[in-house]
């Protein structure tokens, strides 16, 4: 007889055999989640979880749309796999679509399996095409744990894994935490301009080939670049031939209110990074949208890169579905409303209401509180209590996405104000009761 599906089965079962990301294996407590509709999910005890992390921010049109999971299914029953060297259609009108929502002087798309692998990629790309070596990265940054994506990554994770060479990391605008004493967002951009232009001085310009930078920096903690920033480093990268990549694996495809986060910016990169929201995570898929110049470059060079998966037809198949479904359903113009006329002015509302809030930052559905325990010296809430928080949103059922002193706040771009509403009276019932002990 087989053993009943049940949460303590599934919960030993992972316990026993998975080894976790990120983590120290013997301190785990994992979530057990058996199904999931919209922006709801539950185990297998009934218990259901309103979803505003996306998982890790990438299930931008909620859980099982039937439309997506029909043409996966569709796809499976004609061919299931292919070998990238192939003609599919599913690749090409993939393809296709995505190259319809970046600037019109992007040519092509190499597939990936997720973002890391798109930057890498995108990474070796530049450097080809260049024929220089160093890349330049933020350190408020998150690229992906592969070989250089973990080193070009700015956070700390990347100091145990910095085997690749050739990267070199600067500062980015936060005004909030300034490394540039700056008290207003005009010289926060004018500032980490200039700092950046010195670190091309000094790392020498002819030796560097490309600016790896996200469009809006997400799990370093939703930075939304000052107006003027981006054009200033396309600027900065023109004068001295440098290619400039944006990273969208994140912030891309609806989340922050429009199809491309680079479309709030004035700002057109040469190499364009996405994965996750392209097909809401249904499938594994990640890619590297390709300027021109460059696509046509490796029309007569040999490009020394590939993938078993790239371009896997059912990947490929969620990618357009999931694209048609947004356009259909108005789902990005749902994104930029709710994130406008509720969730922002909610989240901000409640850090006018709570000291330990420090700044309520973000655009579309892509925001995060950052917590501090002092206000005048801004010091972080600690990761104890930050713990502690994130079980009392679970234990109310509200699944969300925290990252040292910071939540997150990141709902699939289907969720609706009535979603929306339910969840910030929960972020405020949790935040009212630590807001008692640990301010100063």
């Amino acid at each position: 007889m087989s053993t009943p599906v049940s949460n303590d089965y599934v919960y030993a079962l992972d316990r026993e055999f998975v080894f976790h990301s990120w983590s120290t294996q013997g301190a785990l407590n994992p979530l057990v989640i058996a199904g999931g509709q919209g922006c709801t999910l539950w185990d297998y005890d009934g218990r259901e979880y309103l979803d505003f992390s996306s998982q890790l921010v990438n299930t931008n049109i909620g859980h099982q749309h039937p439309k997506v999971i029909a043409a996966i299914v569709e796809q499976a029953s004609s061919l299931v796999t292919v070998a990238p060297a192939t003609a599919n259609l599913m690749r090409g009108e993939a393809a296709k679509r995505i190259l319809a929502r970046a600037p019109s002087h992007f040519g092509k798309v190499f597939f990936t399996n997720a973002g890391a692998d798109a930057n890498e990629n995108a990474m070796r790309m530049a450097r080809l095409f260049t024929g220089r070596d160093k890349i330049l990265s933020a350190y408020r940054s998150y690229h992906g744990s592969t070989g250089a994506a973990i080193v070009a990554t700015g956070d700390p994770r990347r100091v145990p894994n910095e085997f690749a060479r050739g990267h070199v990391h600067f500062f980015n605008p936060y005004l909030f935490r300034s490394e540039f004493h700056a008290t207003n967002e005009q010289e926060e951009c004018e500032r980490a301009l200039q700092h950046l232009r010195r670190v091309i001085e000094c790392e020498g310009p002819a030796a560097i080939a490309a600016i790896l930078l996200e469009s809006i920096p997400g799990t370093a903690g939703i930075l939304v670049p000052p107006k003027g920033y981006l054009a200033g480093v396309r600027a900065l990268a023109d004068e001295y031939g440098i290619l400039v990549i944006l990273d969208e694996v994140m912030a891309g495809f609806g989340r922050t209110g429009s199809w491309l986060a680079l479309d709030h910016f004035d700002i057109v990169p040469d190499l364009i990074c996405f994965a996750k929201g392209v097909n809401s995570g249904y499938v594994p898929a990640g890619g590297v949208m390709i300027s021109k110049p460059i696509a046509e470059y490796f029309d007569h060079h040999f490009f020394p890169g590939g993938l078993t998966y790239s371009g896997h037809p059912l990947a490929m198949a969620a990618i357009v579905a999931t694209l048609d479904v947004m356009a259909e359903e108005g789902i990005v113009d749902n994104a930029r409303q709710i994130g406008h006329e509720v969730l922002g002015p909610g989240l901000q509302a409640l850090a006018a209401k709570y000291p330990l809030i420090g700044e309520a930052r973000g655009i579309g559905l892509f925001w995060a509180l950052e917590f501090i325990s002092d206000r005048k010296l801004k010091t972080p809430l600690a990761a104890p209590l930050m713990g502690q928080m994130k079980a009392a949103f679970q234990a109310r059922g509200l699944l969300t996405f925290i990252v040292e002193n910071r939540l997150h706040v990141v709902p699939p771009c289907i969720v609706n104000a009535a979603q929306v509403e339910e969840a910030l009276g929960i972020f405020d019932e949790v935040i009212g009761e630590f807001s008692g002990g640990y301010m100063r």
